[in-house]
């Protein structure tokens, strides 16, 4: 039996193909994405359903702790660590 994706399910994985600058998905393709633990802020914000703004306010408010939840690179740039992320969702149960 040959099932189409959900249109919601669709729509994200052309956001991420989009993100990652790839060619869109085909209503009957499938993509594939493993991300890596560390990501950028905007890549996180996608995956996690969340705002870019949100995201940098959990750490301008301490909720998030450097190292645990996200790192710098020696650029300065923030990495959302998406392992530690999903220990601090899995944390508030």
């Amino acid at each position: 039996m040959n099932q189409l994706p959900d249109p919601a399910a669709l729509k994200l994985a052309n956001e991420v193909a989009t993100l990652l600058r790839l060619p869109p998905v085909g209503a009957s393709g499938v993509l594939v994405v493993n991300h890596a633990r560390y990501v950028s802020v905007k890549l996180a914000a996608h995956l996690t359903g969340r705002t870019e703004k949100a995201l940098r306010r959990k750490i301008e408010d301490g909720k998030w702790i450097e190292g645990r939840e996200y790192r710098r690179d020696p650029d300065g740039m923030i990495n959302v660590d998406m392992k530690g992320v999903e220990r601090w969702v899995e944390a508030s149960k």
